[in-house]
């Protein structure tokens, strides 16, 4: 009915002369804002995933096949949308990325740091808390292997890395008090493997858990679960699909790798299953188990309750489990 090129500071006075209609959008870069502009105009916005309209683009890529692929993807009724984030989720979320943006930083400096004084025979053991013998020897002087010009400019290199350290330790200082204030993050930490990054990180992305119909759907959602090659009655499965938002699924995987470290001879199922199972497999089925467990909680208004010892069922049926919510 109507096709209109637009300029970004002419889209909220073009909607403000329109009655209130549906309005698709990809969720692409400040989607989620436009969504909430557009939604306080009266209109009803549906984002949706930029995989999930590729399919209907016909011929070619530009602006205006791209537009026809919008209006047929969002009147498909099998369509999956994206929930609009309000400005609190994505200001928690911001927070998450400056601080992987921060640590990511923070190895290139130790790297950089190693692999300099190594060259003048000066190593310490791996790791980032080994840091501090190859910052004591530099600050040594009566180490006469590392010339002045270089002690100078290495220096500075310690110097970029505490400044990164302390701004590391505030945001995570931040998130931390977040995560006390708020009540849905303090039922998610009682899960084991979840803390505070993992808990404001699955509240900000997440959002709304009651837009997933299971806790299958939104492992699924995060990638955790394996991708399919099957035909007819032959299943195929494969590594996990690694879709979705992979920092959230970064951290379920950091917090499994903890429980399945310090908690593996306290969960039967878990000992079981390192029997069979190599460790990373083992890591990332917890993190699936963990992430179906953080939606029963988020959905019910629950906390985690841990399985209990096996009792005998009613009618001597066998062992009866009290179960935790999956």
């Amino acid at each position: 009915m109507l096709t209109k090129r637009l300029r970004r500071d002419g889209v909220r006075a073009f909607f403000a002369t329109l009655p209130p209609c549906l309005v698709g959008l990809e969720a692409c870069a400040s989607a989620h804002f436009w969504a909430r502009e557009l939604a306080q105009l009266g209109h009803t916005v549906r984002l949706m995933p930029p995989q999930y309209v590729k399919p209907y683009v016909k011929r070619h890529k530009n602006d205006r096949a791209d537009a026809e692929a919008i209006c047929e993807a969002v009147q498909r009724p099998s369509m999956r949308f994206v929930a609009i984030k309000t400005p609190e989720q994505q200001s928690t979320l911001v927070l998450h990325r400056v601080r992987a943006l921060l640590v990511r930083q923070r190895t290139q400096l130790i790297n950089a740091l190693r692999g300099h004084l190594a060259e003048f025979g000066i190593i310490a053991p791996q790791g980032a808390h080994k840091v501090a013998e190859l910052t004591a020897r530099l600050a040594d002087p009566g180490d006469e292997r590392i010339p002045t010009l270089a002690k100078t400019v290495l220096q500075s290199l310690v110097d970029h890395l505490r400044d990164a350290e302390r701004r590391i330790g505030e945001l995570e200082t931040q998130l931390a008090e977040q995560a006390k204030g708020d009540e849905v993050c303090r039922r998610l930490m009682t899960i084991p493997g979840i803390g505070p990054m993992v808990a404001t990180a699955l509240v900000a992305t997440v959002g709304d858990a009651k837009t997933f119909t299971s806790g299958r759907h939104l492992a699924a959602w995060l990638g955790l679960v394996p991708l399919q090659h099957s035909s007819g009655n032959t299943e195929r499965l494969g590594h996990i699909t690694k879709a979705g938002d992979g920092y959230v699924r970064q951290l379920l995987v950091h917090g499994a790798r903890a429980v399945v470290r310090w908690w593996r001879t306290t969960s039967p199922w878990l000992a079981g299953l390192l029997q069979r199972r190599p460790m990373n497999v083992v890591t990332v089925a917890l993190a699936n188990k963990t992430a179906r467990i953080a939606w029963a909680v988020m959905v019910r208004g629950e906390t985690y309750r841990r399985p209990g010892p096996a009792v005998a069922a009613p009618g001597g049926e066998g062992p009866c489990v009290p179960l935790a919510p999956v």
